[in-house]
């Protein structure tokens, strides 16, 4: 049976030794469940300016399929809200071609489904919120394993969206741009250079952790893009129907510097050295593998 959550809207490494846990399953929430206050993680982090507060570890580490990178996320998030390992940092970067809908996307609405399945590419489903991409050689991927506190940006939805998007907004400035447009941040979830699209994020909370994690354009074929993926059925408004081809713009920069800036603000100096590879091959297979989970909606 399924675990609820809350989702919202937006979203290389080498293998290390694996680990077998054992751990209770806590209960998701979804949007608008009160609860007592009492049972949350206090924490008193507000400066979004500066470096992260906490101790948070870092792990470099692209798995051999789409699936096991998928199920990667969702298995950290478990284990740390089952207190088996605390804040972490991950960076991934796919070796191929692979479309990735949001949980709640209508498969067939979402992409070019026929194409998709012509040219050989993998349709998954994730677990968070948000829109289709496309995965791939160029792109560099991150997720955040985070603690939800009782107060301060990390407390909430929408505030949650605000304190990491401004984070890496002021993070990436030093290093992207062309000297004339200006990192933003808009829609939900996206950083843009101008107008022009080259990050989505999501996120997804659980009790006492949050997964929040998105997607960086270094080099993806984008018209490639505009081939496997049709326009969203939902946009945020400054997109204005745009094709991918107007809409999204690659960095052009190495992966490592947009690494090197992620570790940096969120302190994340300690690396992750023992990783549940058997509990993500389980769900890899049992969830992320499966034509039920794929073609649910």
């Amino acid at each position: 049976m399924r675990r609820s959550s809350s989702r919202s809207p937006g979203y290389g490494g080498s293998a290390v030794g694996g680990i077998v846990l054992t751990y209770g399953v806590l209960a998701d929430l979804r949007f608008g469940f009160m609860y007592n206050a009492s049972e949350r993680i206090t924490d008193s982090r507000q400066n979004t300016n500066t470096g992260y507060t906490s101790v948070v570890q870092f792990l470099n580490l692209t798995l051999p399929t789409p699936a096991e990178n998928l199920a990667c996320d969702e298995v950290l998030l478990d284990l740390a809200e089952a207190g088996q390992t605390g804040e972490i940092l991950r960076v991934w970067q796919p070796p191929e071609h692979f479309l990735v809908i949001g949980y709640s996307n209508k498969i067939r609405t979402e992409t070019n489904l026929n194409q998709a399945q012509h040219d050989g590419v993998p349709v998954l489903r994730r677990c968070t919120g948000g829109g289709a991409v496309l995965q791939g050689p160029g792109c560099l991927n991150y997720s955040l394993i985070l603690r939800i506190p009782d107060t301060g940006p990390l407390a909430h939805i929408c505030e949650t969206n605000q304190f990491i998007m401004e984070k890496h907004r002021q993070l990436l400035t030093p290093i992207v741009g062309n000297g004339i447009e200006t990192i933003c941040v808009q829609g939900h979830s996206d950083l843009t250079l101008g107008d022009l699209k080259f990050s989505g994020n999501a996120q997804r909370r659980r009790r006492q952790h949050l997964l929040f994690h998105g997607s960086f354009l270094l080099n993806l074929d984008v018209e490639r893009v505009e081939r496997l993926l049709p326009l969203p059925s939902r946009e945020p408004t400054y997109r204005h129907h745009r094709p991918h081809t107007e809409f999204l713009v690659n960095l052009g920069i190495t992966g490592t510097k947009i690494q090197n800036a992620l570790q940096h603000g969120w302190r994340a100096e300690k690396v992750l050295d023992e990783v549940p590879l058997t509990k993500i091959a389980v769900l890899a297979c049992k969830q992320y593998s499966a034509e039920s989970w794929t073609y649910k909606f």
